[in-house]
């Protein structure tokens, strides 16, 4: 059988020679930043950081990145390396060179003429304005920024669960019932004495009796009750009809299909357009 290969278990730099060695420092010292390399006691009170440089933001901390391309380059001619270049990468003309992260000197050209850029994080967050949110109504339950139930102003959905009925629906069906039935009779009963569930601990909590409540028990689960529910749904239910969109210019439709010996018809069409107030975000 063969015998394994040799393996050297000496590093390369006991092996070289002293004047490689000194070649090869001078060399390193030349290439590699100040601040990037290894310095002595003495050099150390000399030696300024890279972050106070005028440039330290965009200037790279491994300037010798890229030596064999820019060695290949100088040697073939820049179009021979392309050319070669673009049959052996993958994506070669890739702005961030196929990496996940882009680097913070990276810049991308927006439009065509390269007047307009954009750079990773540049300006950075912190140094814009930031976003607006919209503040809910003084006065409302949601203008605690800590009251998050959606429940108390549930409009949308109240009423669909078959427990908790609408309750002028439900008098209107027991009144249309024959009214000397037993059955008829406790169920008028049951209804007149609404639900056992949820009655609230009327603001007495286990460490005592709380006054933190100023929304007659919804601000907490255990003291939420069913009165103070439909009294807050009553308050956030719609109290307006919605007007079109052409309710304000009614005698301009009605002019425009007459200048045009058309019917007038119910309304005036929109096309499925959205008024430009509508488009615009509040925040």
């Amino acid at each position: 059988t063969a015998s394994p290969p040799f393996h050297s278990t000496q590093p390369l730099h006991s092996t070289m020679s002293v004047p490689a060695k000194k070649a090869i420092e001078k060399i390193a010292k030349t290439v590699i930043p100040n601040a990037s390399r290894a310095v002595t006691a003495a050099e150390a009170p000399t030696i300024a950081p890279t972050r106070n440089a005028p440039d330290a933001a965009t200037d790279t901390a491994m300037p010798w990145e890229g030596w064999f391309s820019s060695f290949l380059s100088s040697k073939i001619g820049n179009e021979r390396f392309q050319s070669i270049r673009s049959k052996i990468l993958f994506r070669p003309d890739d702005v961030h060179n196929l990496e996940q992260i882009p680097r913070p000197s990276t810049k991308i050209d927006l439009t065509e003429d390269g007047s307009l850029k954009a750079q990773f994080r540049y300006p950075s967050p912190g140094s814009q304005q930031g976003g607006r949110q919209p503040d809910e109504d003084e006065g409302t339950l949601y203008s605690d920024p800590f009251f998050v139930s959606y429940a108390p102003r549930d409009t949308a959905r109240r009423y669909q669960d078959p427990a908790f009925p609408n309750p002028d629906l439900e008098q209107l069906k027991l009144d249309l019932l024959p009214q000397d039935d037993q059955r008829v009779i406790e169920a008028q009963e049951a209804f007149a004495a609404g639900p056992k569930s949820s009655p609230g601990n009327k603001g007495t909590f286990a460490t005592g009796k709380s006054d933190y409540d100023t929304t007659n028990g919804l601000r907490a689960s255990m003291s939420t009750n069913h009165e103070a529910l439909e009294k807050s749904l009553d308050d956030f239910s719609p109290n307006h009809l919605p007007m079109p969109d052409w309710w304000n210019r009614q005698e301009e439709v009605v002019q425009w299909y007459k200048d045009n010996d058309l019917p007038v018809p119910l309304g005036a069409t929109g096309h499925g357009l959205v008024p430009r107030e509508g488009r615009i975000a509040r925040w």
